[in-house]
């Protein structure tokens, strides 16, 4: 059936596929800049992994993948750290950009080692970062004290990247898909994308709702990203990957930074409203009956206990609850971003593993390309295949 001759199908210019912070990132700026925008989500805005992760605003290189997988990896991850810097120069400024409080606070981010070895590590992994443009200073043991006194007294020092800090997960997304409505995007919640097919005009998707004809798609559809590429032809190296955050009760203030630990699995903040939000990357399961992510209690227990060796005080923290959520990720780790070569049109805005760090300049720097305008961060060294 072609759309052109169905006066039924619903049309767009830009066909934005996700409703999590890429999704409703890219509508915004793409409606800010006149174009034609709809957003289709088969749930609601933020109901995935952008509402349901730890709110972390990181720039540091990250450890595991640094040690594990060595030089290699290390040198192809490195190009990124540019738009990590623009990410967060974005963040500044987002609150009053989009008119809503999102809790972001930029302290810094403290890598905390626990002895020389692990110390020595983070010196190397410095030396990358620096040459990337990113402020990165290696604190002794004296100056972690001084900074961070909340922290186990034993640490031996720490990397410090005054740049970092956190947002409110639950806030972003939706004031990003808020302000991309004032400017004109039209955003379809409870749609789901059941097919897709290249035609002479651009796409015609087939959804829950009907048919939608747009000259070009944006996949910003997370973990479910590459089955939504495979209606088109195109293979993403990317899968989901279920992890779980845990939220104490609110304390007085205590953790300033964003912390991060060199020997464990961890990353810690505190909230405005004084709970203390633990994740760190670690499994959760995945139901073998409905495929959904739940609680491991493994998991918990282990990210607990790094986070009490790390802040020996948050032993006193009752742990209200936590929660599982699906992450997308690649083993490179690094984003992809613009169009598919092969499949004019179609167009990607991913960020495996840091996507709500980088999120807003990925989305951004998409739509300046999409809008036919030079991107403020280059994206061509991130295009699939690249």
């Amino acid at each position: 059936m072609s759309a052109n001759r169905n006066p039924g199908v619903t049309r767009a210019d830009i066909l934005v596929v996700g409703g999590g912070l890429a999704g409703a990132a890219v509508a915004y700026y793409l409606a800010r800049g006149g174009a034609d925008v709809l957003l289709i989500e088969r749930g609601e805005v933020n109901a995935g992994a952008s509402g349901a992760n730890s709110g972390s605003i990181h720039a540091q290189i990250p450890l595991e993948p640094f040690v594990e997988q060595g030089e290699g990896w290390t040198c192809g991850f490195a190009p990124t750290i540019p738009l990590m810097i623009a990410s967060i120069r974005l963040w500044a400024g987002l609150e009053a950009e989009l008119g809503a409080d999102l809790e972001v606070a930029l302290p810094g981010g403290l890598m905390v080692a626990e002895d020389e070895f692990q110390l020595r590590i983070l010196e190397r992994k410095a030396a990358v970062e620096r040459a990337q443009g990113l402020p990165v200073e290696i604190l002794s043991a004296t100056d972690l004290r001084r900074i961070a006194p909340y922290l186990a007294p034993d640490l031996v020092g720490a990397a410090f990247c005054e740049l970092e800090g956190k947002a409110n997960p639950q806030a972003v997304a939706p004031a990003f898909a808020r302000a991309a409505a004032r400017h004109g995007a039209r955003l379809m919640c409870g749609v789901e994308l059941l097919g897709l097919r290249g035609e002479a005009s651009g796409f015609l998707a087939a959804t829950s709702s009907g048919l939608i004809a747009a000259r070009r798609i944006v996949n910003c559809a997370g973990a479910e990203a590459a089955s939504v590429a495979a209606m088109v032809g195109i293979e993403l190296p990317l899968r989901g990957f279920p992890i779980q955050v845990n939220v104490t009760e609110p304390v007085a203030p205590l953790v300033r930074h964003l912390v991060y630990s060199a020997g464990r699995r961890l990353t810690l903040k505190q909230a405005r409203s004084g709970a203390l939000l633990i994740g760190g990357g670690y499994p959760a399961r995945l139901d073998p009956e409905t495929g959904r992510p739940v609680i491991d209690p493994d998991s918990v227990r282990a990210n607990l206990h790094a986070a009490v060796r790390t802040v020996p005080a948050l032993r006193h923290a009752q742990l209200l609850r936590s929660w599982p959520a699906i992450v997308n990720g690649t083993d490179v780790w690094r984003p992809i971003l613009g169009e598919v070569p092969r499949v004019p049109g179609f167009w990607l805005s991913l960020f495996p593993w840091l996507g709500f760090s980088a999120g807003p300049i990925a989305a951004k720097s998409v739509a300046e390309a999409l809008l036919g305008r030079e991107p403020e961060v280059a994206i061509s060294d991130f295009a699939l295949g690249t």
